[in-house]
């Protein structure tokens, strides 16, 4: 069974930092794009940010130039650097990678999500 284990999240001033990590564990043959979306209170998830197994990324307007997402393969890592935190940006950060295990086509994974609080 593949798990998605986030950590990172907390209470900040606006202006802040924060760093975001996810750690990708079991019998896992590859991951491709791991990302992270975010859902505020009453909002639909977005997708934040997202990094491909090449290292290509992407990232919502809302948060480029502020937040950078990198990934380390070896540890089936992806972490999400935010900087220039908003109070905006205060939601629930969801880890997301899209998986292949022995013997199944890959499929999606979610963590169980990490609070951030911004404050203003």
């Amino acid at each position: 069974q593949v798990q998605l284990v986030e950590s990172g999240g907390g209470l900040v001033q606006a202006g802040g930092s924060l760093r975001l990590s996810c750690a990708a564990s079991g019998i896992i043959v590859s991951i491709n794009a791991m990302g992270w979306y975010s859902q505020a209170p009453g909002k639909q998830r977005e997708l934040v940010a997202v990094i491909t197994s090449g290292g290509s990324s992407n990232y919502a307007d809302s948060v480029k130039g502020r937040f950078t997402i990198s990934r380390d393969s070896a540890k089936r890592t992806v972490y999400l650097q935010m900087s220039g935190l908003r109070p905006e940006d205060t939601a629930v950060y969801y880890c997301n990678a899209d998986v292949k295990v022995p013997f199944i086509a890959a499929r999606n994974y979610w963590g169980q999500g990490t609070q951030v609080t911004v404050s203003s």
